[in-house]
């Protein structure tokens, strides 16, 4: 019988990664990476994507395996890291999944939502309807109807859309569905940081990608997909990116376009704390309690 996957989750700038190549020292790993926007070719340095060294050091899956200008949804994240970590289980190696985004791990783990496919004229419509009232109205309606399914949106607006529009088709939110079989069982293992210790982090690591040249990798961004066509590209939907833009055009300084990417960063990390506790029902341990977690698992 085929043992459960392991999955390493922790908040932006907790340094997953970094334990992850730490255990592939140790270990004979190779890394699915569970983050929406790492799929993205171009797309490096505002995504705090592994490079060359981190990839020689332990083969990784599912980076740069779409253009940002082609749709990429969680359906095909899931079909993509299950051939993967199949192919990894087919060489006599672990796979280890790492990665921060909440909605693709728990599709991973618990299957994906066996919601009607998408109708274009009401999806239209309901894209309008965020552009004239604003994310918060729409999340407000929803809250009203099911406070739960409008706090499983993460404020993401793609699928603030897609929710909307299946409830209008069939009375019933995406949450309320049923869920297809996941093809492997899993076992996660979530840790973050002192919050101080983690500001800190996103901090410096902000502050090390404009350095590094964040805001030219964000004017190429707006070259390929314009940030202001409705509803807001998907890959505009990665932290940080229009203040990285305001850089590049001169609207925003480098420590103001910083201090608002780290305030957004510290936001997002509570959210994803709160899906792993109450979505992946996995309990958030220190980085020690991770490691020592890791290597038990990894070493039966």
């Amino acid at each position: 019988m085929q043992s459960s996957i392991p999955i390493l989750t922790a908040p932006t700038a907790a340094g997953k990664s970094a334990l992850a190549l730490e255990l592939a020292r140790e270990y004979p790993l190779e890394i699915v990476s569970a983050d929406a926007f790492t799929v993205y070719r171009g797309l490096d340095i505002g995504t705090a994507k592994p490079g060359v060294q981190d990839r020689e050091a332990a083969p990784h899956h599912l980076l740069d395996v779409a253009d940002v200008t082609e749709p990429f949804d969680v359906a095909r994240f899931v079909e993509l890291a299950g051939e993967a970590i199949a192919g990894i289980l087919a060489r006599g190696r672990v796979p280890l999944v790492v990665g921060g985004t909440g909605f693709y791990l728990a599709a991973l783990t618990r299957g994906l939502p066996l919601t009607p496919p998408s109708d274009a004229a009401l999806r239209v419509e309901v894209e309008a309807e965020l552009a004239a009232r604003g994310l918060d109205a729409l999340l407000a309606d929803m809250q009203a109807l099911n406070p739960a399914e409008a706090a499983r949106m993460e404020r993401n607006p793609r699928r603030v859309v897609r929710a909307v529009e299946v409830y209008r088709q069939t009375g019933r939110f995406p949450g309320e569905f049923g869920r297809s079989e996941p093809r492997f069982t899993f076992d996660v293992t979530a840790f973050t940081r002192d919050p101080a210790e983690l500001e800190a982090r996103m901090a410096g690591r902000v502050q090390a990608m404009f350095r590094a040249g964040w805001a030219d990798e964000a004017a190429w961004l707006a070259a390929q997909v314009s940030p202001d066509a409705g509803p807001r590209p998907t890959v505009w939907q990665a932290l940080g990116y229009r203040e990285a833009l305001g850089v590049a055009r001169g609207s925003l300084g480098v420590a103001e376009a910083a201090a608002q990417v780290t305030l957004a960063t510290r936001q997002y990390a509570r959210r994803q704390l709160t899906f792993t506790r109450t979505q992946l029902r996995a309990p958030v341990l220190s980085p020690g309690e991770a490691r020592r977690h890791l290597r038990a698992r990894l070493s039966r």
